[in-house]
Parts: C-alpha cells; sequence; structure tokens
C-alpha cells in the first residue's frame, strides 16, 4: 500500500530559477524606470504598509494553526494509548474478531477518527478501517507493510518509551491529518503498532480562512485606494503627455523641425526644454551627415571603377545598376548599353548557367550569397572566381528613407537626370538599428522588402588556374606517387639484403612479392605520368568491385617495418564478410598509403595508428560530427560525417550501403584553424614547426581521388588527442563479400590478435 502522506517533491533547478528571477527583475526595472520619484514614494510606502499587514497576519494565522496542531497531537497521544490500552489484551489472546468489532464502534463513535490501522510486530497491515477507503490504504501502507517514522523501531527495542508515541502530520485536500503511531504492549510483551489518524479541527480551519480573507481585503483595498489616486493625478497631465509622446515620435522618424511648446514648470517643464535643445541639435547632424555622406559616396564610385577586380551591382530584380571597367571588359561589355538590364540576358553562357539559379536564390531570400568559379569557354578561355554577396538596407517598418544624392524623402527608389530610368542614389534611415542578419529570420516579403541589391566580385584566376593545374600534375606524379613505390622497394630489398639469414623463407617471399607487387604499381603510375593526365584532368578511370581488405592488407605490409622502427602500434579492425565496393584499387591504395603515412609520420614513439573498415547502411549517415575518446590508448572515434551531396537521390529510390574506412592516430593533432585547409594544395602543418618533412600534396591528392569516386573524405582532430580521418564508398552491385581477417596489430613485423573496441 502507497503512503498517504507528503511525497518528496524535485527542488527546482537553480539555474532555472535564476534565470527566472533575473528576467522578472529586468521586467521589473523597467516598469519601474516609467514611474515619477512622486509615484515611487508612494508605492514605495504602500508596499511597506502592505507588507507590515501582512506580516502581522501571518504571524496571527500560524499561531492560530500552531496550537490546533499541538491540541491535535496531544489529543491524538492520548486517544491512541487509550484505544492501545484496550485492544493489546485482546490482540495478546489472539481474538482479532473482537478487535475488528471493537474497532469499528470505536471509530463509528469518534468522528475525529480518520482512519485505523493494525500492523503486526514486523510492520504487516492486518486490519485496518475503514476498509473501503483508498486513499487510508495509500497513506501509510507500501505492499501492505506500515512505513513508520524514523527511531520507532529503535524505540520500542531499546525500552525507550518516552518518545512514544510518535506523532506526524501530512496533508490533504481537507486540511492537515494527524498520524499517531502507538506501540502495543501487554505484560511487557510487544505486541504491534497501532496507527491512528486523526482529522484537522474543523473550527480553526474556518477561523483561518476568515483571518486570511480579512488580511487579503485590507492589502487589496490599500492598493485599491493607492492607485485611484494615481489615476486621478495622471489624468490632470495626460495631454501634455500625449504631446510630448507625439514630438517624440516625429523625431523618430527624421522629422527634426518638431517642436514642444507648452507652459509648464518643475520636471515635465525641463524635460520639455530638453527635448528642444536634442531637436535642433539632432537637425544640425543631419545637414551635416547628409554632406558627409554624399562625398563618401563619390569617393566610393570612384574607387569602384578603378579597382583592378571586376565590381557589378544588381537589384532585387536582378536589373544592372553599377558595372566598373573591369567588369565590362572581362564579360565583353565594351560598347553595350546594359544598365537597367536584366543581368542574365548579358552574362555569358556558361556564366549565365553557373549563376543563374544562385542569383534568383539570392533574390528570393534562400540564399545569403556564395562564391562560385565559373570558365568563359572559347575564345578566351577564362577562368573566373565570381562572389556574390547580399545589399540589404536595415529600415524600420513605417520610416521612409532618404536619399543622398537628391536629398529628399524617396520611395526607396529615385531617377538621376543624368542617368535616367536607372535606380542609382544611396538610401539610409535616421536612427540606424543594428539587426543580426544571420541570426535572426527575415520574411520573404520583408526580405526583399529590405533586399537593396547583389554586389558581385570577379577576379580573373586564369593565369593563377594554369599555373596551379601544371604544378599539381608535375610535382604530384613525382614526389607522391614514383618516389613511395621506390622507397617501399628499397626498403624490403634492403631487409632482404641485411637481415636475410635472419627471415625465414616464408618472410622472405613475402617481402619478394610486396616488391614485385610495388614494381608492378611503379610501372602504372610511370604510365599515368607519361600520359599527363592525372586526378585533377579529364581522364577516365575504371572503377570495379574492389575488397577494401585486401587494401588495407598490403597497406600494413608496406608500412609494417616503418611502424616497427619508430615504436609505433599499427592495427586493423576489419568487420568480417564485408562486401565489395565500387573503385580503382590503385587510387584506394594511394588514399590509405598516403593517409597511414601521414599518422606514421605525426604520430611519437609509443603512440597508436588503426585501420577500421566496416559497413553502414544509408539511415545510418548521420549529420552531426561528435568525439567519443575511449579511456585506453586515447582514441577517437568518428561517427558518420554529413552525406556527401553528390548521393542525394530521390526518395523513392533503394536504400544504399557504403563501406566506411577509417585511419586513426594518437598524434599531434591538427589545430582548429589549419583543419579547413589541410587539403589545399602545398598547405604542410609542419611549415609551422620545421622539423618533418614534404610537400603538402598528400591529403590534397587523397582528396582528389574520393571525390573521384563521388565521395568525400573527412576528418576530426583535437590537439594532443589524435586524428581521423574517414570516407564512404558505395558498396558493389555485386554482393561478393571480402575474405574475413582478424583484427590484428604488426609490431616487430609479427601480427598480434586484438579484440576490436
Amino acid at each position: 500500500m502507497n503512503s498517504e502522506l507528503p511525497h518528496n517533491r524535485q527542488p527546482p533547478n537553480p539555474q532555472q530559477m535564476l534565470k527566472l528571477l533575473k528576467k522578472i527583475g529586468e521586467i521589473i526595472s523597467r516598469w519601474w524606470s516609467e514611474f515619477t520619484l512622486q509615484t515611487r514614494l508612494m508605492a514605495g510606502a504602500t508596499l511597506v504598509v502592505s507588507l507590515l499587514m501582512s506580516s502581522l497576519t501571518f504571524w496571527a494565522v500560524n499561531t492560530i494553526q500552531e496550537d490546533a496542531r499541538i491540541n491535535d497531537t496531544r489529543y491524538g497521544r492520548d486517544l491512541g494509548l487509550l484505544l492501545a490500552a484496550n485492544v493489546a489484551p485482546l490482540i495478546a489472546e489472539e481474538k482479532r474478531d473482537e478487535v475488528a468489532r471493537f474497532s469499528r464502534q470505536f471509530y463509528t463513535s469518534t468522528s475525529s477518527v480518520r482512519y485505523m490501522l493494525y500492523a503486526d510486530q514486523d510492520g504487516e497491515i492486518y486490519l485496518g478501517l475503514p476498509f473501503s477507503d483508498s486513499a487510508v490504504q495509500n497513506s501509510l501502507t507500501l505492499r501492505r507493510r506500515m512505513q513508520l517514522p524514523d527511531n520507532f523501531l529503535a524505540s520500542v527495542e531499546s525500552g525507550n518509551f518516552a518518545d512514544l508515541p510518535m506523532v506526524r502530520q501530512h496533508l490533504t485536500p481537507a486540511g492537515e491529518v494527524t498520524d499517531v503511531f502507538v506501540p502495543m504492549m501487554h505484560n511487557g510483551r510487544y505486541l504491534g503498532i497501532l496507527a491512528i489518524g486523526i482529522n484537522p479541527n474543523p473550527t480553526v480551519v474556518v477561523s483561518s480562512n476568515l483571518t486570511r480573507d480579512v488580511t487579503l481585503a485590507v492589502f487589496v483595498s490599500i492598493w485599491v485606494m493607492v492607485i485611484l489616486g494615481a489615476v486621478f493625478n495622471a489624468l490632470t497631465i495626460t495631454q501634455p503627455i500625449k504631446e510630448l509622446v507625439q514630438g517624440v515620435k516625429n523625431i523618430a522618424i527624421g522629422n527634426f523641425n518638431q517642436r514642444v511648446d507648452l507652459p509648464f514648470g518643475g520636471e515635465l517643464g525641463e524635460l520639455i526644454s530638453s527635448f528642444n535643445e536634442m531637436a535642433e541639435r539632432l537637425e544640425s547632424f543631419e545637414e551635416q551627415n547628409i554632406e558627409e555622406l554624399t562625398a563618401e559616396k563619390a569617393k566610393l564610385e570612384t574607387l569602384v571603377s578603378t579597382i583592378a577586380d571586376g565590381a557589378v551591382l544588381i537589384d532585387a530584380e536582378l536589373n544592372l545598376i553599377l558595372v566598373n571597367p573591369t567588369a565590362r571588359r572581362l564579360f565583353g561589355w565594351e560598347g553595350q548599353t546594359v544598365i537597367g538590364n536584366n543581368v542574365l540576358n548579358f552574362l555569358p553562357s556558361l556564366v549565365t548557367e553557373e549563376l543563374s539559379q544562385p542569383l534568383q536564390k539570392i533574390a528570393s531570400g534562400t540564399l545569403e550569397g556564395g562564391e562560385f568559379r565559373c570558365s568563359l569557354g572559347e575564345p578566351t578561355n577564362r577562368t573566373l572566381r565570381i562572389l556574390l554577396t547580399t545589399v540589404l538596407l536595415h529600415k524600420s517598418p513605417g520610416i521612409e528613407p532618404l536619399c543622398h544624392s537628391c536629398i529628399h524623402d524617396t520611395e526607396n527608389t529615385c531617377e538621376l537626370s543624368e542617368r535616367p530610368n536607372v535606380q542609382e542614389c544611396t538610401l539610409y534611415e535616421n536612427q540606424t538599428q543594428e539587426y543580426d542578419l544571420m541570426s535572426t529570420p527575415i520574411e520573404e516579403g520583408k526580405y526583399r522588402e529590405s533586399l537593396k541589391g547583389i554586389a558581385m566580385t570577379i577576379q580573373d584566376i586564369t593565369r593563377e588556374v594554369e599555373l596551379n593545374d601544371a604544378k599539381s600534375q608535375f610535382i604530384s606524379n613525382i614526389s607522391h606517387e614514383l618516389r613511395t613505390p621506390l622507397f617501399n622497394i628499397k626498403s624490403f630489398i634492403e631487409t632482404l639484403h641485411d637481415y636475410g639469414e635472419d627471415l625465414t623463407e616464408e618472410e622472405r617471399q613475402e617481402f619478394l612479392a610486396t616488391a614485385n607487387h610495388e614494381t608492378d604499381r611503379l610501372t602504372r603510375l610511370v604510365n599515368d605520368v607519361l600520359d599527363l593526365s592525372r586526378l585533377e584532368s579529364c581522364r577516365i578511370y575504371n572503377f570495379e568491385p574492389v575488397d577494401m581488405a585486401q587494401v588495407v592488407e598490403q597497406t600494413l605490409r608496406t608500412y609494417q617495418l616503418n611502424a616497427k622502427d619508430k615504436g609505433i602500434e599499427l592495427s586493423r579492425e576489419i568487420e568480417p564478410d564485408l562486401p565489395l565496393v565500387v573503385g580503382n584499387y590503385d587510387l584506394l591504395l594511394q588514399v590509405l598509403t598516403n593517409l597511414v603515412g601521414n599518422a606514421l609520420k605525426f604520430t611519437s614513439s609509443g603512440g597508436r595508428v588503426i585501420i577500421r573498415v566496416y559497413l553502414l547502411e544509408e539511415d545510418n549517415l548521420k549529420k552531426n560530427q561528435e568525439v567519443e575518446e575511449i579511456a585506453k590508448g586515447g582514441w577517437i572515434i568518428s561517427p558518420p560525417p554529413p552525406r556527401p551531396i553528390d548521393l542525394h537521390l530521390a526518395e523513392n529510390r533503394p536504400k544504399t550501403r557504403y563501406i566506411r574506412t577509417e585511419v586513426s592516430d594518437t598524434g599531434s593533432g591538427i589545430a582548429p584553424e589549419d583543419q579547413e585547409a589541410i587539403f589545399t594544395r602545398f598547405f604542410r602543418v609542419e611549415n609551422r614547426v620545421h622539423t618533418l618533412e614534404g610537400t603538402g600534396l598528400g591529403l590534397s591528392i587523397v582528396k582528389n581521388i574520393i571525390e573521384k569516386h563521388r565521395s568525400q573524405v573527412h576528418l576530426i582532430s583535437e590537439l594532443g588527442i589524435g586524428t581521423t580521418f574517414w570516407f564512404d564508398l558505395s558498396v558493389s552491385q555485386e554482393e561478393t563479400p571480402s575474405i574475413s581477417f582478424s583484427n590484428d596489430v604488426f609490431m616487430g613485423g609479427k601480427s598480434i590478435s586484438i579484440s576490436k573496441v
């Protein structure tokens, strides 16, 4: 049976309470600041009197309730002792029927008794009145066991009857019920427990409620009288206040000629005088600002026309407003009249195809801007970098802006005599209000009203692209595709030459097979260099089903000696029975070679490098990236990254499965500011420390290879903890599973089995 006594309530969250109190304090502070000093003094005096009356009333009510509680307690103790003395002999003789009969008569004749419960020495209830009252069953029992006050049984066992019977109270909708617990003793033998509930005294409850009602009426009456007096006082100055408010509104919308002329003295007269002085100063400042802004506008137009980059300004309807000479030259607009016409009608076809949708999205408010790279095609073959940014007018609703060029009120547009039908003036509002455009949502209609145009910045990067392509094709092939196989072949041959007698025949054959495999790979890579068509060219690679487990095994064989020399634990975790992926074996091997090589390079002795390969369903690809640090070894486990853009398909297509490959290390980690640029050509983290060699092309090659596999490479890293690179590859339609490999660690040229974390 559940207890009817009060339950423990979960205390409120201190932080939430603090925020709530702070918010309430700010509201009260703003509301309080709107009143005059006289009103504040009156409110303070009224509050003091009200609180004093409330305190006296509370004390009186509390005293009455405390006396009633003491009387109920005494009455309950006496009643419990009397009843226990009468039923103890019957219980000792096990005459429970007579106990029930006597208890029922006693319960019926005593209106103040709410319930009666009998329990044995173990607290198990065997009799209770009234039987049909479920509330009684829930008041003191739990699973038919009585819940006793603290130290009750200890007092009975020790014979300390000075504290018995014990009394406690609990609150019910009808009032506070007194619970009395009496030990039943007969001839010095402990027979059990008698629990009696005493109803609250109705007379005390009624008198307490009446006292509270009278106190509340006095409190409300005091405040009603004060408020009525304040309202009467406010009505006598309502008209002057309205005129002053109207003057402030006129100032707010830019009418600095507004003056308030009212014959008042005191604080109100001082306020009116200060208001008129403020209006005069604002009118003077407005004239100065108009002159300065007009001059700055002329300087800005001169600067835009002379910069080396192309600059184009478009209005919200995608009509051209301003075009500098560089932009005319790049787009071939010399001698054409393009101002006032739609920009999409004059852009080159390839640029229009690239920018048409982004420009329309920016104009509709679904895109804030972006950077695009476009090719002009024949005959110029130029490559342009185009940056689109929005030009917004931060204007509050209902405020008419002013035109700097014309110096008059406008409807957000005006025409200049020298450039008819062209929106060319600069608009501003008198009271600029700052908005956080990144965090404040703007409705589409309001966005189009606040969007004044789109700025297009054009850079000619043709020369940079050509140099970068040539440099990438040459250096990436020579330094990473030729050197790595030669180094691997040399390492195995030197090992056979220096330690051939110490190796078994099986190990020698394995080394020779690896060297032969690297020779074949070197031949393929040399052919790629001679074809002058690599990752960033238009060459089409052959993609076929590839077993990622074999790629991992080849990578581990390649780097196991290097890991042994550096004292690094190199291991793998491959999920059994993996399906094949669609890819190019050589390119995927180059990816893992570069990633593992970088991991070994940046991991110190005693560290760990692990390759994980496992299956993922498309539903398991999550958008959020998290980091989970395992206590042993400090590994970084990376959940699924955002889904690649080119993997978005129709909703009704069958679910796609992916094979995820991860390369994790416990190295030095990559700083957050370097993580975005880590895949850039020639970018090297070691440039900051000058202790490691490298060209900065490895991760760029990895990125290009993975993109050719219609995927993306991701990383997550923390300084001092380690780094994890991962990518996902689509599962081949051929469901031939890969060979199952155990999870091994390569240390000292031997394979040691480990369990997967």
